[in-house]
């Protein structure tokens, strides 16, 4: 078994999206290549009502797929072909923009107010780019959950792991996506192939991420921004970048660590990127904004 380098562990950074909400990028908007087939991932937790209630109104998706992850609250969504629904405390909506889809997504708090989930892109690849879109949404109680001997709790929503089988299925860029909670103290090897892309992004808890020479802390109770290199206290909201190998080791601190470990074939394909239309070439951005333009964007 190789251990899995850690190239580097970053802060995620601020930013305002939709009708302005404020939430944190741990990564999108650039070079993404050491993440494919993953594009982006924002952090959406907050408790500030006033800072999230604005929401995510009507806009476009082409070429990509959202995963996203409620850890609090709701999130009140409707789309183009006519589908509504809700996404409560654990719940998981994986969307298939394929050809094109108008949707909203609005946020409301829980009786305190807090309003906590993640969303990640998902590429796709050229010859799925126009499928149709699709989602499958998915209740809490029907994500399995597999606890280990010393107490490691992992949920796993999509693909295999110790076991279990996630309930997301037919997503093109064969992803795995688990919530991984281990005990104060506990050091844990945790399995990836080799063949995948991988980051950690953790959000409770702290600890360390150890590489083939130095362990890397990982801590989330600071604050701050930008990237770290050497073994240093990565701040609250951490994503971790790790190198190839077949497995990652990770030693929880004090109070624990909870993390976010997800994995994909990289599809090693061109990006032409447009704010939420993702394509390969810029004749395609071109004719996606054109339809958009003339009403004709929506395939049915």
């Amino acid at each position: 078994m190789s251990i899995r380098p850690v190239k580097g562990i970053f802060h995620t950074k601020p930013h305002l999206e939709g009708a302005g909400v404020k939430l944190q990028r741990a990564f999108g908007f650039g070079d993404t290549t050491e993440f494919d087939p993953f594009l982006l991932f924002d952090d959406f937790r907050n408790e500030n009502p006033d800072d999230y209630r604005a929401g995510f109104p009507w806009h476009p998706h082409r070429g990509i797929e959202t995963i996203t992850y409620v850890l609090a609250g709701q999130v009140e969504h409707g789309d183009s072909l006519g589908n509504h629904g809700n996404l409560g405390a654990g719940d998981v909506q994986w969307m298939t923009a394929g050809r094109g889809i108008l949707h909203q997504e609005m946020p409301q708090g829980d009786a305190q107010g807090r309003m906590h989930g993640f969303q990640l892109w998902a590429n796709l690849p050229s010859s799925l780019k126009m499928t149709a879109p699709r989602y499958q949404d998915v209740v809490a109680k029907d994500i399995p959950e597999v606890v280990d001997d010393d107490g490691t709790r992992v949920r796993v929503i999509c693909g295999e792991f110790w076991g279990k089988k996630g309930p997301i299925e037919g997503v093109a860029a064969d992803p795995r996506y688990v919530d991984i909670s281990v005990p104060p103290g506990r050091r844990k090897r945790l399995a990836v192939d080799t063949s995948r892309n991988a980051f950690a992004y953790v959000f409770a808890g702290s600890g360390t991420f150890r590489d083939a020479s130095e362990p890397r802390a990982v801590q989330t109770d600071a604050v701050g921004s930008g990237a770290t290199t050497g073994s240093d206290d990565a701040g609250h909201r951490s994503r971790v970048l790790f190198d190839s190998g077949d497995e990652i080791v990770v030693q929880a601190g004090d109070e624990g660590i909870r993390f976010l470990l997800v994995s994909g074939k990289p599809l090693e394909e061109p990006v032409a990127w447009y704010g939420p239309i993702v394509m390969n070439t810029r004749e395609q951005l071109q004719q996606a904004m054109a339809e958009l333009r003339d009403g004709t964007f929506i395939k049915g």
